[in-house]
């Protein structure tokens, strides 16, 4: 591999960054403060690593115009600094590039369309009436199943599979294990037995969303399951069916979202989260970390439940006295009653 470097003054300038230092000093990779070297950059947008400044041997820094002082060697000037960095990590990524083409291995049905430009990898399977964008990759052992539609430069990584009807807007990121349009969980229950529901509605994925490892979504029951634009799911999440999330949201490892509610946009969930069913959640609402929603939310803001981690002999006692809670609300109206009496 062909190791790839880059002018300072030409980084500054992809960026729309103020350079202060030399322009032709050439960058060979980025790492954090405390690891970089003379041919390196690195940034600072966390401010606990700050004190990792002064003693930097990075060949640039990418900075806010606040912490400028206190940098010993060329700097980048952003109001976002990690947004910078996200933006150059794509330059150094040494992910290998799929060739466009259709493995030998791979199963594409005659009724499939897939371009020149898209790139079709070993042991993948595409049913009959795909249509596959421009410059797409499948990578090695994933499944497009009958009538999906994959948009243009969307990436499907090893492993993925699509089932019939589902549709992915362009620039889409699937990551491995992810499984999208998998049967929705509805059954009808008679006299204790349980009757299997088909689920006839699809997933509809919009532009730039990126689904993380072994996450699921579930199609449909009548109506679509609906991701909006700008999407981010994080690994292992559950999307039950007929859920609709606005664009840009994003949500951490292990959220689970119940059949039915929709999630509105801009919205940021915790790791472990869990919403239930046919509820409504407004524009701009923040969970922390595994926090249970059991009613709607229509206000946007942060919004918490249950308790940190605490010594088990102190834990077990404060539960005796969440159990006492109502008892205890009761004999307080009593008591208001008494003294307004």
């Amino acid at each position: 591999m062909t190791e790839q470097s880059y002018r300072l003054g030409d980084i500054a300038k992809a960026l729309g960054a103020e350079l202060r230092g030399d322009p032709d000093i050439r960058v060979f990779g980025l790492a954090t403060l405390q690891a970089a070297g003379p041919d390196q950059l690195s940034f600072l947008a966390n401010p606990a690593y700050a004190k990792h400044l002064a003693d930097t041997r990075a060949a640039a820094v990418i900075l806010s115009p606040a912490a400028v002082g206190d940098c010993p060697t060329n700097v980048l000037l952003l109001d976002n600094p990690y947004l910078g960095y996200a933006r150059l990590s794509h330059w150094f990524d040494p992910a290998p590039l799929a060739p466009p083409g259709i493995h030998p291995a791979a199963v594409v049905d005659p009724s499939a369309t897939v371009p020149a430009s898209a790139s079709i990898g070993p042991n993948v399977v595409v049913e009959a009436d795909v249509i596959i964008g421009e410059r797409v990759v499948i990578g090695a052992g994933s499944v497009v199943g009958a009538r999906a539609c994959v948009g243009s430069d969307s990436i499907l990584r090893p492993r993925v599979t699509l089932a019939h009807d589902v549709v992915l807007g362009q620039r889409c990121h699937i990551l491995s294990g992810a499984v999208i349009g998998s049967d929705g969980f509805g059954f009808a229950n008679e006299k204790g037995q349980w009757h299997r529901i088909a689920q006839l509605g699809r997933v509809i994925l919009g532009d730039d969303v990126e689904v993380g490892a072994n996450t699921t979504i579930d199609r449909g029951a009548l109506d679509d399951t609906v991701i909006g634009n700008g999407v981010k799911l994080d690994n292992l999440i559950q999307i039950a069916h007929n859920v609709r999330i606005g664009d840009h949201s994003a949500m951490a490892a292990m959220v689970g979202i119940s059949g039915s509610t929709k999630i509105g946009s801009h919205c940021v969930f915790g790791g472990a989260s869990g919403v239930a069913g046919h509820l409504e959640i407004a524009n701009h609402v923040h969970l922390t970390g595994m926090t249970l929603v059991t009613g709607s939310i229509p206000e946007p803001g942060v919004y918490s439940s249950g308790t940190s981690a605490d010594t088990n002999r102190r834990w077990r006692k404060n539960a005796v006295r969440f159990r006492q809670l109502d008892t205890l609300a009761r004999r307080v109206k009593e008591l208001e009653k008494k003294s307004e009496g």
